[in-house]
Parts: C-alpha cells; sequence; structure tokens
C-alpha cells in the first residue's frame, strides 16, 4: 500500500506501517506531497486499490538487506520519521526490505514476491487522523486502514460482520429502545440513565448481588471522595495518577479545612479500611467485602465511546482477605462463579489472559513470582485454557483477565481477578495466626462483569437489543384490541405486576397493528392482545418475538410457563 502511495503521490513522508488483526494500517504526512492542499479522501482509496493491485500484478519479489546505520541514513536522507527511527536504533545493522520503487524499515520475514497475494481478498477501509507515535505533541499524520484475508469469501464474510455489528451498535439500540443518554451540558463520559436503562442495570446489580451474597460475600459500602493521603499511601498518585481526575482543594474553598480530597478511582482502599476497623483472627478469614462501587476515571475525550468507555461507571466490585493457605481454593471459587454467571448471561466462549509484571510496580519480585505461579496453578486446576499477556499486570500485582466472546465472536474485556500483595503492606493489613503473631493475609480484587456500563453496551449488541425474558426492561406489553378490552387488559397488567413481572399495558386509541409493531420496534419479548373471544375464555393470545402468533392460552398458564423462563434464564 505504501508503495502505491509513492508512486501515485510523489513527496509523500512515510510513518510507520505495521500488521494489525484483520489487516493492516500506514502512516502518511502528506503535507509536502501532491495532496498537500486538499488531503486525502475516501474517495482515493479506489484508485490506491487500483495500484496495489497494478504493483501485485508484476510479481516484484521482496528483498532484504542489512546495512550500516550510516548507509540507512542516506537511503531515508528525505525522510524525517524514517531517521528519526534509525537514530534510535540500537543494533550496528539496520534491516530493509526492497519491493520494485519501494524501500522501507522492516525486521520481516515477509513472503517471496507480490505474486503471492490474492487480488480479491483484501479491501483499504477507511483513513484517520493519528499523531506521529502517538503524541499530541507531534505531527498528525494520515493514516490509511486496510484488511486483508486468504481469500474472498472471508473477506465478503469480514464486511457481513461489519454490517451486522453497524446495526448492533449499542449507541443506536440504545437510542431505539430509550435506555441511556449523554448529555455534553453534564459531562462526556457520564451516563444519564433513562427509566427502561435504570431498570435493566438494576435487574443486573440485583441478580450479581443474590449471587455474591449467595457465594459467602458480604455487602459494604462506601464513599465517592476520601482525604487524597488515602490515594497516597494506597500509591494510586504515584502509579495511576494519569487516570485519576484532580484532587478537591477544600483548602482554597475555607481555611478551617486542613485536607485535600479526591474523588475515587478505585473502591480498594475503602475495604481495606472497613477490615482495619477491628483485629482479625485467622478464624474470620476468608473475608468476602463485595460493593456495587462507583468509580470516577479520566479517559481523554477521544476514547470515549458509548457505554464501553466512560469516566464514571459501577463495578461489582470485591476484594477477599485470606491466608495463604486459603488462597488456591478462593482463586478456584471465583473461577468457577465467573463462568457460572457468564454463561446465565449467555457468554459461552471467552478467552483467559494470565497479565505478568508490568514496567512500573510495586512490591518485591518474589512476591510477584509466588503471585503469578498461585493464579497459574489455580487455572490449571480447573483445566482452563489460558494465554500469557506479557507485562499487563497492575502495578500492585498479576491478574487474570477473561474477554468474553459476543455472538459476533468478537472479544470484550470484563472479568478481571487481581492478587494484591502491595495494598496490604501498605496499609500494614495484618491477622492474628494460630501462634498469636500477626501475618498479612493475602488480597484478590475482583470484578466479574466489571464494568457494569461496559457490560450492558456489550449485552445490547450481544443480543442486537432483544435481551433475554429474564433481563427485558419490558418484559410483555398487553394490547386491548377495542375500548371496550381496555379494562380487562389493566386487570391483565395487575396481575403481572403482582407476580413481579414487568408488563406494560397500551391502552392508546391507536389501531392494533400499530401498537404491535410498537412493540416488536422495542424487542418486547411478548405481546399480549385481547378482544371478545379472550375476554369470555380468561385467555390471551400470544405473539412471542421473532416468531410472531403462537397460541391462545389461558392468563394462568402463561404465567407458569414464562415462570419457568426466568427461572431457567432463557
Amino acid at each position: 500500500m505504501a508503495y502505491a502511495v509513492q508512486e501515485l503521490f510523489p513527496g509523500t513522508k512515510f510513518g510507520i506501517g505495521p500488521a494489525i488483526e484483520n489487516g493492516f494500517y500506514y502512516d502518511f504526512d502528506l503535507s509536502s506531497g501532491d495532496l498537500a492542499k486538499e488531503g486525502l479522501s475516501l474517495k482515493d482509496l479506489p484508485r490506491i486499490e487500483g495500484k496495489m493491485r497494478e504493483l501485485i500484478r508484476q510479481n516484484t519479489p521482496f528483498k532484504k538487506e542489512a546495512i550500516s546505520k550510516e548507509k540507512a541514513k542516506d537511503i531515508f536522507k528525505d525522510q524525517p520519521y524514517k531517521l528519526e527511527l534509525i537514530n534510535e536504533m540500537d543494533e550496528k545493522n539496520v534491516s530493509i526490505y526492497e519491493s520494485g520503487k519501494f524501500i522501507d524499515l522492516c525486521k520481516g520475514p515477509h513472503i517471496k514476491s507480490t505474486k503471492e497475494i490474492p487480488q480479491d481478498s483484501f479491501r483499504l477501509e477507511k483513513t484517520a487522523g493519528a499523531y506521529w507515535r502517538g503524541s499530541e505533541r507531534n505531527t498528525m499524520l494520515t493514516r490509511i486502514y486496510g484488511v486483508a484475508f486468504k481469500t474472498k469469501k472471508e473477506l465478503d464474510n469480514y464486511f457481513l460482520r461489519i454490517g451486522e455489528a453497524e446495526k448492533r451498535d449499542h449507541r443506536k439500540l440504545s437510542e431505539q429502545l430509550d435506555l441511556f443518554h449523554i448529555d455534553e451540558s453534564v459531562g462526556s463520559g457520564l451516563i444519564l440513565w433513562h427509566p427502561k436503562g435504570a431498570i435493566l442495570k438494576r435487574i443486573i446489580e440485583n441478580y450479581a448481588l443474590e449471587e455474591y451474597l449467595k457465594a459467602g460475600y458480604q455487602l459494604v459500602s462506601t464513599p465517592h471522595i476520601a482525604k487524597l493521603n488515602l490515594w497516597e499511601i494506597s500509591g494510586h498518585t504515584d502509579f495511576y495518577k494519569e487516570n485519576m481526575f484532580p484532587p478537591m482543594h477544600l483548602r482554597d474553598i475555607s481555611k478551617e479545612e486542613k485536607e485535600d480530597y479526591q474523588i475515587k478511582p478505585m473502591n480498594c482502599p475503602f475495604h481495606v479500611a472497613i477490615y482495619k476497623n477491628s483485629i482479625k483472627s485467622y478464624r474470620d478469614l476468608p473475608l468476602r467485602y463485595t460493593e456495587l462501587g462507583t468509580v470516577y476515571r479520566y479517559e481523554k475525550s477521544g476514547v470515549l465511546h458509548g457505554l464501553t468507555r466512560v469516566r464514571g461507571f459501577t463495578q461489582d466490585d470485591a476484594h477477599i482477605f485470606c491466608t495463604p493457605e486459603q488462597l488456591e481454593n478462593e482463586l478456584i471459587s471465583v473461577f468457577r462463579l465467573t463462568l457460572k454467571i457468564l454463561k446465565d448471561f449467555g457468554f459461552k466462549n471467552y478467552d483467559i489472559y494470565l497479565s505478568t509484571r508490568p514496567e512500573k510496580y510495586a512490591g518485591e519480585l518474589k512476591s510477584w513470582d509466588k503471585a503469578t505461579k498461585s493464579l497459574r496453578h489455580s487455572l490449571e486446576k480447573l483445566e482452563l485454557k489460558y494465554q500469557i499477556d506479557p507485562g499487563e499486570g497492575v502495578f500492585y500485582g498479576p491478574k487474570i483477565d477473561i474477554k468474553i466472546k459476543d455472538s459476533l465472536d468478537r472479544p470484550w474485556q470484563c472479568t478481571t481477578i487481581q492478587l494484591d500483595f502491595n495494598l496490604p503492606e501498605r496499609f500494614n493489613v495484618f491477622y492474628i495466626d494460630k501462634r498469636g503473631k500477626k501475618q498479612r493475609p493475602f488480597m484478590i480484587h475482583r470484578a466479574l462483569l466489571g464494568s457494569l456500563e461496559r457490560f450492558i453496551g456489550v449485552l445490547i449488541e450481544h443480543y442486537g437489543g432483544a435481551f433475554p425474558f429474564w433481563l427485558s426492561p419490558i418484559q410483555i406489553l398487553v394490547i386491548p384490541v377495542g375500548s371496550g378490552h381496555r379494562n380487562y387488559a389493566k386487570q391483565i397488567g395487575k396481575t403481572f405486576m403482582a407476580e413481579n413481572i414487568r408488563a406494560e399495558v397500551k391502552n392508546e386509541a391507536e389501531t392494533v397493528s400499530k401498537k404491535i409493531r410498537e412493540g416488536e420496534l422495542q424487542k418486547i419479548p411478548y405481546l399480549l392482545v385481547v378482544g371478545d373471544k379472550e375476554m369470555k375464555s380468561n385467555s390471551i393470545r400470544v405473539r412471542q418475538r421473532g416468531k410472531g402468533d403462537i397460541s391462545v392460552i389461558k392468563l394462568s398458564k402463561f404465567i407458569e410457563r414464562i415462570k419457568k423462563e426466568i427461572k431457567l434464564k432463557k
């Protein structure tokens, strides 16, 4: 692609061009070339594609050569971005590839010749702006994205999935289903939940808390702010500062105030404070504290995205304090609970990643090694397949991330299970062992759904807004045929309400077909139509989402049936 751009637009300066999932991209500086004034647009992509195919047909070989840095600087003397990369290289020799008239820095390996590239299985997809090396202080370059597959069929299937993903975009569906919105007058990345969205969120919260309490967790609740000193002790101001909102300087407001406060990015220090409120014995452990805690983290406005990347979100957070002997059983219990919950929400496919020590970390190396081994051994004991994600642990310990796959096979990061030996040390957390001596407990951080906002965004896209019956904000819509059937429809609505089934009665003076259409657009699982026949027999005509009319059934029988659906989480 870069070769084609060089041929079509002389004077272009080249950045970098890596392979990525499903394809590739390359960054170009067009400020001094033929496109300096008008820039590159989507209409130019077919022209570049055509040139690429022309180059492919020339059957040009890829030649690798190792040259000195001095020679490389001479070759790329008119390419400032390449020169910057060469100057930073530690190696004496520089690896380059030559293909026809195009030369680039690359370690390879490459295919032997352009003839190996199928001409009908790639496509240039879009353009975007990208700062050189990701820094806002640098030049804005033009990035061209392409996708590439082995066959045209795979390429076509990719674009079919892209089209389906656009239909399932949770931002569009949330507008259609009236679930939430983001108001810039309130603030970017802050969610305003509408009634139906708030109901959906509460259903998920209630389900999660019920499962956690059954699993032996204890419910706690903590404030949204704390003294800045708390975050200094925890290490967040050293290792997490770029993700925290600025402190509130209360001393600037009142001379009476002696402390600054910080809005919380995490719940962990609060749970530590609850643990430390009384002396704990080994008999008290394990202690499992859980909270649906809302936290606030600074995300750059450019990465905010609907529900999946926000600045304020609720976590199904928990912290487990246990002895070394209890650690393995606790980890195994957490993994089992996680998989049970994901299955209930309809996620059966997932990838597990074990993230190891990052460059910036707290604690001793031997503690990191011990914690990493514990996580690995627990996964292996449950015979769970996992991958190593090098250097992606948090600053206070290694972690397990579970990336669930939605109905389009896209991975989403939700579940995280983290070991922490840093906070117990920093806050001097201990328990009294059998010999009456103080010992450090292990601390496990875990959020099984993760951010509820993100999880709901994933749920919306996974189901395309057509939630299972037990999750649907409105489960049933009752539609009277005429004005004479409205009282019967209201009675049915009250019956459902008494059974804790979420139903609405559509009593407006509209046609039945219009009411049915509105119910289908809202993706309500069951539409119940009632007229003279249904009134006389104390029954309902049932329309099921995706199936249309399925039966006329006694109301009592229908209630029995849908209660089973709720229990089985169909």
